[in-house]
């Protein structure tokens, strides 16, 4: 007799009931013993206009010592399995070795005669600043030996501003990757400490005095005894400090006088060497657009100033360069791929002239004032465009790249002829070229060190996949070259704030396609990639096309041959936590395993967080209807279902993470272990690191060691499976 399906639980067969098996999972860690029993579950059911909406773990937001205490025994749990994966150690070696190879720099600016930057030497652990001038190269800060001092902590450099005539630099530097950043001023000559440490100074210096003499940086109020961590960047202010007394604050809701801050706003000055005037910037959190006032810069400090009113958010104005008596601005008002205004300082935002007028088949990134002509990056897709508007015309001429990539960035000197740019590529790595106006050629300044490292190696396809709504999603794919499918396969996709996924080249990944992978960049709506439309296309109410996008990506891959379900993998990270947590509960079928790093899993309680109230902008509030309405079709959380079968998962989170508080990422895995899933929930934690901003090579390598493992394991690759090593 057949049997006759009754159901997900049940069976009849010759008319005998039979309880079906419980999933299981054939790849599962063998002989490690149980798994961390899970978090206790302490619902909190509050109605938010008019639906019930309950939050199991709410009681995690505490971290109280329990909590941080499970969340250590998850992480050491992950840490017995993704350790007990053979050939995992001898990945991480390869891996380490060959980012090893590699000198980095970024960051590059050059005033005065001497070039700024940052550089992580072959085999080094850290990024340093470096100075390089007609006496040589030499550091100006040495992260590893701060390290050395400070009983082996991470430390990085976050920021760093040079003078205008060069003869100094302020720099951030956080420990543990907190980005709780304190600013220091060296003599660029000597690298002799000159003033320093002032705390509170996360955000950065934002500009120097014409003299050099006087350094303006933004300053984090200190927080009151008892005082909630929501209001960390409430009423922060920006501070003068002329490098011998204490900073005096100039700008924002404590100054009482004009230009009037909200507590969420932050302020900024900006000053363009040679420009007569300076910007008072007012930056609402996340969102793009600005606002700016205009005042002579000579009187920034002088409480009486009178900031005249410039641009407002309504103008859709997203940055503005100056040079001379000159105001360069990137509007996007009337142009989804934005365009260039120009005009005179003194002079009204109605007054300005379309400079570079928007064109549908290419996005402008940024612009770049030199003495020479305007710079202006533009990209089709993942790849850029330099284009030069020289002083005084009115047309752009396009200067040939070295090589099709993206310049991942580009510096100017509004005093200086010529623009300096660094280019890369999905395969090939980052060169810094210094581009000549006379001679209309770009020099390699021979910066950073590459290894023995073959490009040809290496396939890129530039692919689009079909949404369910119809639009075509832009999808970058990287192959060994003969690569025959199915493959395994990691898709990384983000799609938030406008960001784009670019052709950037990375080492680590590299080294994943050096053991058989492949990887893909989806490029979902909610980023940059298309212009302002393909941004908002992505937002609020439309969020749910950028892990949609994603689907449609994976689908494609499948639909290609290029790989399969049981070979396919996503990632992303941070907001990108939103497309692979909706994309994981959306469609659990699709995916062999998903990495989910520092992850925001839980809008509906992000805004409650201290980087929560900056981040409204982007993502919205549940003190709207409409908001709460898209914060929940966005919270993971919300939708991991009982008894649900979902793909094998691992979660990253720092402790020290300051803008996705670990507490979300903690909260997925619990409620994720609590479905039933008979798949891995692996929640890996580094009690040193935060965001992945300032975490050093070595912990990187570890990371990225422990993502691919995870990914070959989860493949079926054959020798990876996690095996205890018990006789």
């Amino acid at each position: 007799m057949r049997a006759i399906p009754m159901g997900a639980a049940t069976l009849v067969f010759a008319g005998i009931a039979l309880a079906a098996a419980p999933p299981s999972d054939p790849l599962a860690p063998n002989g490690l013993g149980p798994r961390p029993a899970n978090a206790p579950a302490k619902p909190v059911t509050e109605t938010l206009w008019g639906q019930k909406v309950t939050d199991t773990y709410r009681y995690m937001e505490a971290l109280d010592p329990k909590t941080l205490g499970w969340m250590k025994s998850e992480g050491a749990y992950t840490r017995k399995v993704l350790d007990a994966i053979g050939p995992r150690t001898a990945l991480e070696k390869k891996i380490a070795a060959f980012t090893a190879g590699f000198g980095f720099i970024q960051g590059y600016q050059a005033y005065g005669g001497r070039a700024f930057y940052e550089e992580r030497a072959p085999g080094s652990d850290n990024f340093d600043l470096m100075v390089k001038d007609d006496k040589g190269e030499r550091k100006i800060v040495d992260v590893a030996a701060l390290r050395a001092a400070n009983g082996g902590k991470p430390y990085a450099i976050n920021y760093f501003l040079p003078s205008p005539d060069g003869t100094k630099v302020a720099v951030g530097i956080s420990q543990g990757g907190s980005e709780n950043a304190s600013i220091w001023v060296y003599e660029a000559a000597t690298g002799a400490r000159l003033a320093g440490p002032v705390d509170r100074a996360r955000f950065g210096a934002t500009a120097w005095s014409e003299d050099a003499n006087t350094v303006y940086f933004i300053r984090l109020k200190q927080l009151a005894k008892g005082e909630p961590e929501i209001d960390t960047y409430k009423d922060a202010e920006l501070d003068a400090w002329d490098l011998k007394t204490e900073p005096k604050s100039i700008l924002g809701t404590v100054t009482h006088h004009a230009p009037q801050f909200k507590p969420d706003e932050t302020p900024a000055l900006a000053i363009a060497p040679g420009a007569p005037l300076a910007a008072a910037l007012d930056i609402n959190g996340v969102q793009n657009e600005i606002e700016f006032y205009l005042a002579p810069k000579e009187s920034v400090s002088d409480p009486k100033v009178a900031w005249k009113p410039f641009v407002t958010r309504a103008d859709d104005i997203n940055a503005f360069e100056m040079r001379g008596d000159e105001i360069f601005l990137l509007s996007h008002k009337n142009a989804p791929t934005f365009q260039i205004l120009h005009v005179k300082a003194g002079q009204p935002l109605s007054s300005a002239s379309v400079l570079v007028p928007q064109d549908p088949r290419r996005v402008i990134d940024s612009m770049h004032a030199a003495s020479d002509a305007l710079y202006v990056l533009a990209r089709e897709g993942a790849y850029s465009h330099l284009l030069r508007v020289p002083q005084g015309a009115t047309q752009a001429e396009e200067i040939p790249l070295p090589f099709k990539g993206h310049v991942g960035e580009a510096f100017t000197d509004p005093r200086v002829p010529g623009i300096v740019i660094q280019l890369e590529s999905f395969v090939v790595p980052p060169t810094t070229f210094s581009y000549a106006p006379g001679s209309k050629s770009f020099t390699d300044l021979k910066l950073g060190v590459r290894p023995n490292f073959d490009p040809s190696r290496y396939v890129v396809s530039d692919l689009e996949a079909k949404a369910a709504d119809g639009t075509m999603v832009p999808l970058s794919l990287v192959q060994p070259k003969g690569a025959k499918g199915p493959q395994i396969i990691l898709i990384q996709a983000y799609g938030s704030y406008g960001i784009s996924q670019l052709a950037d080249f990375s080492p680590r990944t590299v080294s994943f396609l050096e053991q058989g992978g492949s990887y893909a960049s989806c490029h979902v709506r909610g980023g940059g990639e298309l212009g302002e439309a393909w941004r908002l296309g992505g937002k609020d109410a439309n969020k749910p096309n950028t892990w949609r996008d994603l689907i449609a990506c994976a689908e494609d891959l499948v639909a290609r041959g290029i790989t399969s379900k049981d070979k396919l993998f996503i990632f992303g990270g941070s907001a990108g936590g939103i497309t692979m947590g909706r994309a994981l509960t959306e469609r659990p079928d699709l995916f062999a395993g998903v990495i989910d790093s520092v992850p925001a899993a839980n809008t509906l309680r992000a805004e409650f967080s201290p980087n929560g109230p900056p981040n409204v902008p982007e993502f919205g509030t549940v003190k709207t209807e409409q908001g709460f309405k898209n914060l929940f079709a966005m919270d993971t959380l919300q939708h991991i279902k009982k008894g649900a079968q979902y793909p094998a998962i691992m979660i990253t989170t720092g402790l020290n993470d300051p803008r996705v508080s670990p507490w979300e990422p903690a909260k997925l895995a619990a409620s994720l272990n609590a479905s039933g899933t008979a798949k891995p929930v692996l929640l890996r934690i580094d009690e040193q690191a935060g965001h992945g901003i300032g975490s050093t090579k070595t912990q990187n390598d570890k990371l990225y060691a422990d993502m691919y493992a995870f990914v070959f394991w989860r493949a079926g690759k054959p020798g990876w499976r996690p095996e205890s090593k018990a006789k």
